[in-house]
């Protein structure tokens, strides 16, 4: 479906994820990943990013390294980064094989959006909130904004 989106998803998209990505940003730092980076917004306004995105159409947009792949296998050693950011991406996945590969990446910083209409939401938020005891919940006027700073130690 993404593939189709690719060449005008920025003009029907790329506001509304610029202002989602602005809600976040005072989370993102150091090597950053982008879980459904898509046409790599994050990697626009932030050094160091790797773009996933099963969408090969969509990723032939974004600036910087790409990497083809799925939230669910991620193909990284833990400790590869600080940040890890998704954009109104992880309602198209399997939340529990997603949060499993989080853990195991053991990013300091986290930030996520969830989009409210969508059928997973809650769901998703649930299961966040069983595995991250420091989320914190913020909710927008079409999402809810997931913010996770690890404690060390």
């Amino acid at each position: 479906m993404y593939d189709t989106l690719a060449q005008g998803y920025d003009e029907l998209y790329g506001e509304e994820q610029e202002k989602k990505l602005k809600k976040i940003a005072h989370v993102i730092q150091g090597r950053i990943l982008d879980i459904g980076a898509g046409t790599g917004i994050v990697a626009k306004h932030f050094p160091h990013v790797v773009s996933l995105d099963p969408s090969w159409e969509m990723l032939k947009k974004a600036e910087g390294m790409k990497v083809l792949g799925q939230a669910e296998y991620l193909p990284f050693k833990p400790g590869s980064f600080d940040t890890i950011v998704s954009l109104t991406a992880l309602h198209h996945t399997q939340i529990i094989p997603v949060i499993r590969e989080l853990k195991r990446l053991q990013a300091a910083h986290m930030a996520f959006t969830i989009l409210k209409k969508s059928a997973k939401c809650q769901s998703i938020v649930s299961h966040m909130q069983k595995a991250f005891p420091h989320l914190e919940i913020i909710e927008e006027e079409k999402d809810f904004l997931l913010i996770i700073e690890q404690r060390k130690g």
